[in-house]
């Protein structure tokens, strides 16, 4: 890790630390103590293994993607891709750092960097179209309780929502309407070389052509993978089932058994997209506020409540990141297998 980053870290430690501190600012110091003390082990730990299996099923899913008969990864060289991608998805305003940070870990691991963007690119793709079908599925299920009891956070949700849509339908352009997407995007450049220089428009323009005809042409793997992507697509849903379900096992560590999975998913599931769109590594702030604000309804102990956010941002936020620092400790031998 460079120095840059691990200030990143230590930073991002440091302001977690001072809102879990702000938060308990007014509880009774030995009422928290007494609820850490009597949490309810044997949850905690299905917490934990869900978020590790989470992990394990992303790096079924980057073997899947890399298997051919010139690569392969064992198991352990494509966990530490998913792990090193925890880590830098946590540093980096969202989440901008973990496709750069997987691309140098594979290209470590002996895998050709032509080959390793077009592996990322496919899992991008697969986890995006996952993400929205998950939020969909809960707006249905879920969106009518938000809304009644949280209204700004209603908002927020929508625009979420409204922002992944135009990166699928983006992408979708992109992948079956190529030479449309080129001139729709040439259009749009013109009213913008209004108000830059023309050099700064012409390297933003070339800039713009480079990805899309990248995109294009990795995205014609997806349409000759159909099997691989269908894989992909089912053991992605059964990660993000296995990361959405993590709060319901802190709140029953808590004694917290009076709500039912499906809303606990349901609610995290918001969180989640509500924390997409604040521009700071880990969305920290409005994670911790959403937690509260969606749980406090649940959880009658303040206590408990601030508990189970610090138990729940750890699992689903720091383990990530120690996680992902331990991988970047044991680089990979770097050889074809």
């Amino acid at each position: 890790m460079t120095r840059k980053n691990k200030l990143a870290v230590l930073i991002m430690i440091l302001i977690g630390a001072g809102i879990f501190i702000y938060e308990a600012r007014d509880l009774n110091g030995a009422q928290l103590i007494h609820e850490l003390l009597t949490l309810d082990l044997k949850w905690l730990l299905v917490a934990f293994l869900l978020m590790f299996g989470s992990w394990i099923i992303e790096t079924f899913v980057v073997q899947i993607f890399i298997r051919s008969e010139a690569d392969d990864l064992d198991f352990k060289t494509a966990l530490r891709v998913s792990l090193v991608e925890q880590l830098f998805n946590a540093i980096t305003p969202m989440a901008s750092g973990g496709q750069p940070a997987q691309l140098f870990a594979l290209m470590q691991s002996g895998v050709e960097a032509g080959r390793a963007s077009s592996v990322l690119l496919m899992k991008f793709v697969v986890y995006q179209f996952m993400v929205l079908i998950n939020f969909v599925l809960t707006l249905f299920i879920g969106f009518d309780q938000v809304s009644k009891h949280f209204g700004a956070l209603a908002l927020f949700i929508v625009f979420g929502f409204v922002i992944h849509v135009v990166v699928i339908v983006g992408l979708l352009m992109v992948m079956y309407y190529y030479k449309f997407t080129k001139k729709l995007v040439n259009l749009v450049m013109i009213p913008i070389g209004w108000f830059v220089k023309p050099e700064k428009k012409l390297a933003m323009q070339s800039n713009l052509d480079h990805k899309i005809d990248t995109f294009y042409a990795e995205s014609l793997h997806l349409k000759r993978e159909k099997k691989r992507v269908i894989k992909a697509c089912l053991l992605t849903l059964v990660q993000l089932l296995f990361y959405y379900a993590v709060p319901y096992f802190v709140l029953l560590s808590l004694g917290v058994s009076h709500v039912s999975i499906v809303e606990v998913i349901v609610l995290h599931v918001m969180i989640v997209m509500i924390v997409s769109l604040f521009p700071i590594p880990g969305g920290t702030g409005g994670a911790e506020y959403s937690f509260k604000t969606l749980f406090a309804t649940y959880v009658a102990s303040p206590s408990k409540l601030i508990l189970g956010m610090l138990l729940w941002r750890f699992l689903t936020y720091y383990l990530g990141m120690i996680c992902g620092i331990i991988a970047m400790a044991f680089p990979p031998k770097s050889k074809r297998t």
